[in-house]
């Protein structure tokens, strides 16, 4: 049954689960070959001491997620690898999974996808790579990294737009006001000054998840 119940749950979030993988970006070609080039890199480990800070502050906020100690560690190196390979702020991909899985690698939403960051299984076939795992976290969090680092430049850093084309909700804000919430409450280690598209995002689409301190 607890298996059963790993691999088949539908999250309280699922109806947010980001249709922005599904036919019409299929054909995105650009996509298509980042993420080819994506899964066939190889990278080394990080050295712990190069986020000894955040992963020492983002180990005690992800524990209300992940009991294993073990667990969180190997899930924060992925997250900050990934997103500093792919010029993300990993506090903000921290965001899109809980709001995407609540960190339940083996979620499945009611649209079909997968893992961590909620990745449509059909993108394994379109870089000719069926055989990937996207409960498998390592390949769930590249997949997801690099797919969200697109949108944040075909949306020229607009966030709020980048967000919205994940989730397959553009032109919404439900999403993106969920991301930057708990972003902005639970995972963020730099201040608003630091992070000017979060402040450009404030501005320009007037979010409530922005009144939150």
């Amino acid at each position: 049954m607890r298996g059963l119940l790993q691999t088949v749950v539908l999250m309280c979030c699922s109806s947010l689960a980001p249709l922005a993988q599904s036919a019409d970006m299929a054909v995105d070609p650009v996509l298509r070959e980042r993420l080819a080039s994506a899964l066939a890199e190889v990278h080394e480990t990080v050295d712990r001491f190069d986020a000894e800070v955040w992963l020492r502050v983002s180990d005690q906020r992800l524990g209300r997620y992940i009991k294993s100690s073990s667990e969180r560690l190997e899930l924060l190196q992925l997250v900050y690898r990934e997103s500093i390979q792919r010029g993300l702020d990993p506090d903000l991909v921290l965001a899109v999974m809980q709001i995407e899985s609540a960190f339940n690698r083996y979620a499945i939403s009611r649209v079909g996808a997968q893992g961590l960051m909620q990745v449509m299984p059909f993108w394994r076939l379109e870089i000719g790579r069926p055989q990937d795992n996207l409960t498998h976290v390592e390949t769930n969090v590249r997949y997801g990294t690099v797919i969200l680092a697109h949108y944040l430049d075909i949306s020229k850093g607009d966030l709020v737009d980048a967000l919205a084309r994940y989730n397959g909700s553009r032109g919404r804000l439900k999403y993106p006001e969920k991301v930057i919430k708990a972003w902005r409450t639970r995972w963020r280690n730099k201040t608003r000054e630091d992070l000017p598209d979060l402040q450009a995002s404030c501005t320009n689409y007037g979010l409530n998840a922005c009144q939150y301190q």
